[in-house]
Formats: structure tokens, sequence, C-alpha cells
């Protein structure tokens, strides 16, 4: 559902925040291996697990099928209060199609893979085949009225269409159905989209469109150059519409919301070096025209640029869902970033069951203060009265307006009361900062210390008249300690020291 300039996830009519986890590869393909992991979600304060439906283990006889796992991982989620995400990995995962049932992958003729220039097949099924697409279909239709018949509480909210979708070795496929393709004219679909949005396509896309001068008519290196950036939208083109025929048909079973996520390039390297032709930032308008039925493109993060590719992926009003990241603990801060600068969605570190110390790990304390924030977050989710920071060893600093009031966030280390503070790396810290009155704020996250000023005055000075910790229980605010002494440095500033987590109710007023 919009709401303002962000879209929430309604669960049974109800937005929903996703303080998520995503399960390993390979995880979920063994209950005995599951059993132990549960307490380990509870102790992270977890509300959805995202977890693989692997296509050759649901299908391992094509036309049988079998949901042992998957309604096992459902059902144990409902009891231990999580909801669950399914990603669904039937054609592609990591580009490869290593999921496939065996039925597929040996039958080449009936299930034809993708060719690189020289003719050699690819261990990737090949997007120019009905085949291929006609068995996806049908597997992932049978699985959509599977849950549909099954969860009846609605323990499934979301649902990934394959995985990490995308080239590797060349930028697009050289199957004779793909040269065929290639070669003839640019569906006129995406010639007059390009041309009606021609001001406000990404400006990659518009880039590389110029280039050849904004053509309208002809094949694809007619229309936009001989090049492996051509060979790559091509590629995109494809595979776009094969992911959406597959989403399409598993909505008209049971309308879930359903997105693609994308292995970001961010090593300067050429299409086919990295998973050419995915979901990625500078292709997205070809994803959104060629799958109109994908409700979000969503980045894996596997690389330090938080923030430039959320920047990114949140252009084109495409909503941010971040369903996998590196398992590490500046998660614990990017959480409050996510949710206060971006307004996302939800937010699911990769291998969530490796931790063998679930209490301890940070981004459960971070999620235990989201979880007791939600209902304010979801508040002011799409409005002006939300910001979040993120600052580290290059980032010291974050100045950020609310109202009438200039608020500077700096790490906590800046301060220089911590024997840590002179160390080169400091922890990753952020918060997430609500305006909700006129004086009034919430502050909370870790390693971060908040002064104020009244913004574009010269003339008046803020002032912390008084500074609350507490904790929200079922929404309600619960005040702890009344702060106005040596934890706001006499009034000099708000504090959440680097190794706590907290939340701080705050009330500003101004004095000449």
């Amino acid at each position: 559902m919009k709401k303002g300039g962000t879209a929430q996830l309604m669960v049974q009519n109800k937005p929903f925040l996703i303080l998520g986890g995503e399960l390993g590869n390979s995880s979920a393909s063994s209950l005995e291996y599951m059993r132990p992991t549960w307490a380990r979600f509870k102790a992270m304060n977890l509300n959805t697990i995202l977890t693989p439906v692997y296509w050759e283990l649901i299908e391992p006889t094509e036309g049988k099928f079998d949901f042992t796992l998957v309604d096992s991982v459902i059902n144990t989620s409902r009891e231990n209060n999580l909801k669950v995400i399914l990603l669904w990995f039937g054609s592609w995962k990591n580009s490869m199609s290593c999921y496939v049932p065996a039925w597929v992958k040996t039958n080449q003729n009936r299930f034809p893979r993708a060719q690189d220039r020289t003719g050699k097949g690819l261990e990737i099924l090949s997007a120019f085949n009905k085949n291929n697409l006609d068995a996806d279909i049908k597997a992932f239709t049978t699985l959509m009225k599977h849950i549909k018949a099954t969860d009846k509480a609605h323990t499934v909210i979301m649902i990934q269409v394959e995985n990490e979708i995308g080239m590797l070795t060349e930028a697009r496929e050289y199957t004779d159905d793909a040269n065929t393709a290639f070669d003839s004219d640019v569906p006129r679909e995406l010639i007059n989209y390009l041309s009606a949005k021609k001001d406000s396509i990404v400006p990659e896309l518009r880039e590389h469109w110029s280039k050849n001068g904004f053509k309208t008519t002809g094949n694809w290196e007619a229309v936009f150059g001989k090049s492996l950036a051509t060979d790559e939208l091509f590629q995109a083109w494809h595979y776009a519409k094969f992911a959406n025929a597959v989403t399409a048909a598993g909505k008209k079973e049971y309308p879930l919301p359903m997105f693609v996520n994308a292995a970001l390039n961010h090593r300067n390297v050429l299409p086919g070096q990295y998973p050419s032709a995915g979901p990625l930032p500078h292709i997205m308008d070809l994803w959104q025209v060629a799958a109109p039925d994908l409700d979000m493109l969503s980045p894996d993060f596997y690389n330090p640029n938080f923030k430039y590719y959320n920047d990114l992926y949140t252009r084109r009003n495409n909503p941010l869902f971040i369903p996998e990241i590196r398992f590490e603990p500046s998660d614990a801060a990017k959480v409050f970033y996510a949710f206060g600068h971006y307004h996302a969605m939800g937010f699911s570190p990769f291998s969530i069951e490796s931790t063998k110390t679930p209490e301890e790990e940070p981004l459960g304390k971070s999620y235990s203060i989201l979880a007791q924030l939600s209902l304010e977050i979801i508040k002011y989710q799409g409005s002006d009265k939300m910001e979040g920071v993120l600052l580290d060893t290059q980032t010291k600093k974050q100045e950020i307006i609310l109202g009438a009031y200039k608020l500077i966030a700096s790490h906590d280390y800046t301060l220089g009361w911590s024997p840590d503070a002179a160390k080169h790396d400091w922890p990753t810290s952020g918060a997430i900062i609500i305006r909700e009155g006129e004086n009034d704020f919430i502050i909370a996250g870790t390693g971060v210390v908040f002064t104020f000023s009244v913004n574009g005055s010269v003339n008046s000075t803020a002032g912390i008249l008084q500074a609350d910790e507490g904790k929200y229980v079922n929404g309600k605010w619960q005040p702890g300690r009344r702060m106005n002494g040596d934890q706001d440095h006499q009034g000099r500033h708000i504090r959440i020291p680097v190794g706590e987590w907290g939340i701080q109710r705050v009330k500003l007023y101004q004095y000449k």
C-alpha cells in the first residue's frame, strides 16, 4: 500500500515491518538441521524468516509434488510467531540453474540451456524457450495453490521469484532463438515506454540510449549501438519477461506480493563478469516495464556501498526491501538507517541461523528496539518526520533538519571519552529519529551523540528541556530514568554509547 513517498507491506490489512533473517541456501532442505534454529530466531527478536523453496525437492518427478519441507518450515514458523517469505529457487539461483529437477537438467533437447558465443552450453536454462518457462510456471503455480489452500493463518506474507537472476561468462545468451530475437526489432512496448519517459528514466539508461541518438526503430544494436551494455539490455528484457510470466501466473492462483532480487555489481567489471541483466539499478526501467506484475526490485548486499545502492534502488518509485545482506555486526546500525532514512519495508541478513550466540548478536539488540518502535515507524513512514543516520570512521557526523531544529548526529567516539576512540576503525553506529511533535523527538539506536540548534536562527538557542530513557510495551511508552544530568552532559547532548542500545524521548525548547 502506498503511504506518502513510500510503500508499506500489508499483512492481514495491517502495515508490517519485516525484521527478518534469510536462511542459508541449504538449511531448509533438512528438517533435522533446522530443529535447533528456532530458539535462535526468538533470541534475536526476528519476526520473519526468508526460506528457499527448492524446485528439485518439491517436484523430484515431473508432475508429482512433495511439500513436506515447505509445510514443516511454515508450520514451525507459525508456532514460533514468525512470518515467512518464500524464495522460489526455480529456473535460476545466483544465475545458475542448480536447483532445477534432474528431469529438467538431463533433458537438454526439451529444456535447452543458454549458450555462450562459441555455442557451448552453460549451466543456465535459456530464457528464450517456452518449455523452460512452462515447466517453471507449472511448478510455481502448484506451489502457490498449495500455500493458498494450506496456509489459512497467512503465515506466508511475500514471495521472491527466482534468485539473483543474471547471465555469467557472457552478457547475453547466444542460442539460435536468442540470436533471432536480438536481430529483430526492439519491442514496440519498450520503445513507447522510453519515448514517453525519456526525461525520467534512470540516467545510466538515458545516457546509453543517447549515445546512439535516441533512435526508436530497428534491432537492438540499431537502437542502442553495438556494445556489451546493449547485450545486457536485451537479456534483461527477456529475463524480466520470463520472471513476469511466472509472477503473473502465481498471482493468479494466490496474489501475494512478489519481488525479485539482484546480485550487485560493485567491482567495475563488465556485464558477464558480474551477473548481467538482473534487476540492477542501471537497467531498472527495463525490468519495471517488462515485469509490471512484480511489486519491487530488491538489492542483495555483499559490498560496502550501502548508501550508494539504496539511493539507486529507491528511484523510479521502487519500494526498498533488503532481502539479503552479509550477516555482520554493522547490520545492527544499517538497519536503523534503512528504516529511518529510506523508510524501508524490511531488512534481512543472510544465513541468520549460523549464529552460535544469538543472545549476544548486535542485530538482535537493534531488532528489539525496532520491534518496540514498530507502530511509531509505521505511523511516520512516507512522511518528512522520520530520518536515520549511519556513522563510521569515514562519516563521523551527519546533519539533518526536522521541523524547526537542526540535529547534528556524531559518532560516539568523537567525544574522545572511550579508549577505543583512538583506533583506526570505529564500529558502525546508527540511529532512527522521529519528530512526533513540534519540540518532541524519539531517538533510538546505538553509538550516537546528538546536539541541537534552531534551524536558520542566530538569536535563539535550542536546549534540552527533558530526556527520558524507556521502552515501549505493546505500543505504550514506559519511561525509565530522567537523563537530565551526566547522561545528557548537563543539557549539552543526547547520547547512546557504543555497545549500548536504547530509546530516548526528548523534549527541546528555545531560549535567547
